[in-house]
């Protein structure tokens, strides 16, 4: 029987969230001591995913019964790029460095080499939780998380298609593939928090980190104004545009695609993720910001683009809270702790070649959700550290949609080879 949230009415749910919002922010902002200590523990956008995910798990509101996600990520989202990349350097991005790829490289590896590692450290322990024969074989569901946590939505789409597996067992899979992902982005966000400990572990050289910090925020000075309402205007048909644009031009592009190649039409081609209208809206509204930086509009920094989009981002980012609901922790205990050991080997991966090659923290979040999240969590996660960050998640997220069906292919098929 399906379970029917408290809230179903999607203005009420969303009234909720901003209510959230508002008292997550407003206590942030006290002066009184237990707050000041509360949020150094748990950073308010950590809260602003955690609290709407404490009242889907008490059944008071569900995902699954909401468009809210939807719209965030297919309107705001893209609008939210496109303000916070006006006033993005890229010159000052590039010299970032190699590390960030690096990073980016190493979580796709650690996922790729977790998955096979996970499914015979627990085959040793509980062999019938990693078995299975033909369509039940759970190397083949567990191929479509390898998909969504190297590319996105459109690879693991993909993996069921090339693997066969039961269209009846998948909702489990997707269940570990949310409940696990999310914790994760959970625990990455809180350490965000201490990110200066973290890089200091680390031993990391956050120079070039902070001179792009500096370099936008100097602008953002410098352009500094109190926006009127022509401003807010301004910004909103910029944002507001480019989303039509982006939708315009994605459906555009991936119809195209889908009618005159036949690759990319048969969803078990590892091209098929090329299909993607969400990839190619993320791509363009990113390219518009990016090119919008070498125009006059990039001065709208200084009227709040920035902020605007930041508002949008902490939308998304409760709208993502709805879809982690604790109670179904317990739902298939014996593939959530496949999921947690993967994710596990994912991290330990991450963090030995960070402190190798003495890689900021900021590298390492945002590689793993460049993989993990995909381009609807790898922005989050950087605009986290800085609003002009942002851009640098994108960037690396659309490597792992383009790479994302060879590396989960690669992945079952170790998987395949360690199972009982």
């Amino acid at each position: 029987m399906e379970n029917v949230p408290i809230i179903t009415d999607d203005a009420i749910v969303f009234g909720l969230l901003m209510l959230l919002l508002g008292l997550i922010f407003y206590t942030s902002n006290s002066t009184n001591n237990f707050w000041i200590k509360f949020y150094k523990v748990m950073p308010a956008l950590l809260m602003a995913y955690l609290l709407p995910s404490i009242f889907s798990s008490l059944g008071v509101i569900s995902d699954e019964h909401s468009n809210l996600y939807f719209v965030a990520s297919r309107y705001l989202l893209p609008a939210a790029l496109v303000l916070m990349t006006l006033s993005v350097d890229l010159k000052a991005m590039f010299k970032l460095g190699p590390k960030a790829l690096i990073m980016f490289f190493a979580g796709t590896l650690g996922i790729i080499l977790g998955g096979p590692l996970a499914v015979l450290l627990i085959s040793f322990f509980s062999p019938e939780t990693v078995g299975g024969v033909g369509p039940d074989a759970v190397w083949r569901g567990l191929a479509t998380i390898a998909g969504s946590w190297i590319g996105g939505g459109a690879n693991q789409a993909a993996m069921l298609e090339i693997y066969q597996y039961n269209p009846k067992n998948y909702g489990g899979m997707v269940l570990v593939d949310i409940v696990v992902g999310n914790l994760w982005m959970a625990i990455i966000l809180m350490g965000i928090g201490k990110a200066d400990k973290i890089d200091k572990w680390l031993q990391s050289d956050t120079t070039s980190i902070e001179e792009l910090k500096k370099t936008v925020s100097a602008f953002a000075d410098k352009v500094m104004r109190n926006p009127s309402l022509t401003d807010l205007i301004i910004l909103l048909s910029i944002a507001f545009t480019t989303v039509g644009f982006s939708h315009l031009g994605a459906t555009f592009i991936s119809d195209f695609l889908v009618q005159n190649f036949e690759i990319i039409n048969d969803k078990s081609s590892a091209f098929s993720s090329f299909s993607s209208h969400f990839f190619w809206m993320i791509s363009i509204a990113t390219l518009i910001g990016v090119l919008a930086s070498f125009t006059k509009f990039k001065s709208y920094e200084g009227a709040g683009a920035s902020k605007i989009g930041s508002v949008f981002i902490y939308i998304l980012v409760a709208t993502i809270g709805m879809k982690m609901d604790l109670s179904k922790l317990l739902d298939n205990p014996g593939l959530i702790v496949i999921g947690i050991v993967w994710m596990s080997m994912h991290v330990v991966f991450l963090i030995t070649i960070a402190k190798l090659i003495k890689a900021p923290f900021f590298f390492l979040a945002v590689g793993s959700q460049a993989n993990v999240g995909g381009v609807a969590s790898a922005p989050i996660v950087a605009s986290a550290f800085h609003s002009s960050l942002a851009t640098v998640g994108v960037l690396l997220a659309v490597f792992g949609y383009i790479i994302g069906t060879y590396g989960a292919m690669l992945t079952a098929e170790l998987m395949r080879i360690v199972s009982p």
